[in-house]
């Protein structure tokens, strides 16, 4: 996700549009829709296109998977808990351990069998991370310049200090995996020798979710821009780009190295050509694109290298590596090459996507506000992007994570939210890809409105939204 804590809106030309699959940075704030709680209800409605289990036999064209994207008849409830309590009260995690729904709101049926995918140990990894939880505009914060307390970058963009309760509540709602951003040119002297009170921090927040039974993802996040002198992928900054992806990752891999398989390291965050008119998108034979591709396949590499080098875990560590601007048309680019591994390592290199889609609906501002599961409008496009993940490389061994996706409040159209939600679950477990939703923190204001689980009163969290993502995960 993309800044900007301070309310700046995005406009159009900010969208990777190939696929419709956006890549947008998310920022953070707005205003959550009220309503009192019920009991949660099944929709009566059963929906949508055809047969997924044909794609399941046709594994040779993508055309043929791009059918298979059903929704007939399904069954289960959502949680039926109320979550209320405060974060000091040792029994939060028990009252939100399920999520109640908003009188009126209703999770769609969806049905969506599971697609054939190949026969391998990294299979039941991947379900074993089911849906995740980004702890956003929090470790990914960052002042420019640089603040004379850099611990104060966690709070800078509005979102209270990272508690253990925070964490146990997040695991109690179901989120398997947390996925905890981190940028680090704030916390860096100028040979990137990382702040020990910085990576003390993290540490510290990872250890909470790991000791909780969570599985964690850390990564290198706002580093991309020029004005944090870290990493951009052109064949001009390319030295420093290298030597800043190797030394953060020399010391977060020594870290971390004695950490099993429960904690997964992310290479960066959406690289891309900030400030340049492709920023969000590659425009097929420009120069410059082909560069930054290429550039961003030697710092994956490096990446992957520098991690295996530092022994320990490190060496079968599950490791997640993006395409340009972690779209799915930079992972599926014909010039993107996935880093190769070590020898004896079997599928544990992961590609990292992010699908802010449809984009007119879960991004784009105004856009449209509406989302059923029986619109083909609205779920082509998460068809389609998905069908192609799962023929370019699912079905070839190849593991996927979406690393991030969402839907913004658009003026208290939750149950459109709900709808989404629920189906973008559905069809991302059915092909075993792990999806990890955007929370920026945000619940009232002018921005964008992702906000889920509320960190100051978790009795206003956005439950009706989780209790549809749980509800196919």
């Amino acid at each position: 996700m993309e800044i900007n804590i301070r309310n700046k809106k995005k406009t159009a030309a900010f969208m990777c549009l190939i696929l419709c699959v956006s890549c947008l940075n998310l920022t953070a704030c707005g205003s959550r829709p009220s309503g009192g709680e019920s009991e949660p209800v099944q929709s009566e409605t059963v929906h949508n296109e055809t047969e997924q289990s044909d794609a399941v036999q046709s594994e040779t064209a993508q055309s043929d998977a791009a059918q298979g994207d059903t929704a007939d008849t399904a069954t289960g409830t959502a949680g039926d808990a109320q979550a209320d309590g405060t974060q000091t009260d040792d029994t939060q995690t028990d009252e939100v351990s399920t999520a109640k729904l908003s009188d009126g709101i209703t999770i769609p049926e969806i049905k969506a069998p599971a697609l054939k995918v190949p026969d391998s140990d990294y299979i039941d990894f991947l379900q074993a991370m089911g849906v995740g939880y980004n702890l956003g505009n929090t470790f990914d914060a960052y002042s420019d310049p640089t603040p004379g307390d850099e611990m104060s970058t966690e709070t800078c963009w509005g979102n209270p200090v990272t508690t253990e309760q925070m964490i146990k509540d997040i695991h109690a709602y179901g989120f398997d995996t947390i996925r905890i951003p981190v940028s680090w040119h704030n916390h860096v002297d100028a040979d990137v020798n990382i702040s020990k009170q910085w990576l003390d921090r993290v540490n510290e927040v990872v250890d909470w979710a790991i000791n909780d039974g969570m599985y964690v993802i850390i990564n290198i996040h706002h580093d991309n821009h020029p004005e944090a002198n870290g990493l951009y992928p052109d064949k001009a900054h390319m030295d420093r780009s290298g030597k800043y992806v190797s030394r953060i990752w020399e010391q977060v891999s020594e870290r971390f190295a004695d950490y099993d398989e429960h904690l997964i390291f992310e290479a960066m965050n959406e690289p891309r050509l900030v400030g340049t008119d492709h920023e969000w998108y590659i425009e097929d034979g420009n120069a410059e694109c082909r560069e930054a591709i290429e550039c961003i396949n030697e710092l994956n590499q490096l990446f992957v290298d520098t991690v295996r080098a530092s022994g320990g875990n490190n060496a079968t560590r599950y490791l997640m590596c993006p395409g340009y601007c972690a779209s799915v048309e930079g992972g599926t680019n014909p010039f993107y090459e996935l880093p190769t591994d070590i020898d004896g390592n079997e599928s544990k290199i992961m590609l990292s996507v992010h699908a802010y889609t449809p984009y007119n609906f879960a991004l784009e501002y105004p856009g449209v506000r509406d989302f059923t599961v029986d619109n083909k409008e609205r779920t082509a496009d998460i068809n389609n992007f998905m069908n192609r993940l799962y023929m370019d490389y699912v079905t070839q061994g190849i593991p996927v994570v979406i690393g991030e996706f969402g839907s913004r409040d658009k003026g208290g159209n939750l149950q459109d939210r709900v709808n989404f939600s629920a189906y973008f679950v559905a069809m991302s477990r059915a092909r075993n890809i792990p999806c990890i939703v955007w929370d920026n923190g945000a619940f009232s204001g002018d921005g964008e409105i992702f906000g889920l689980y509320d960190r100051r009163n978790s009795a206003d969290s956005v439950t009706d939204i989780i209790a549809a993502l749980m509800q196919y995960k």
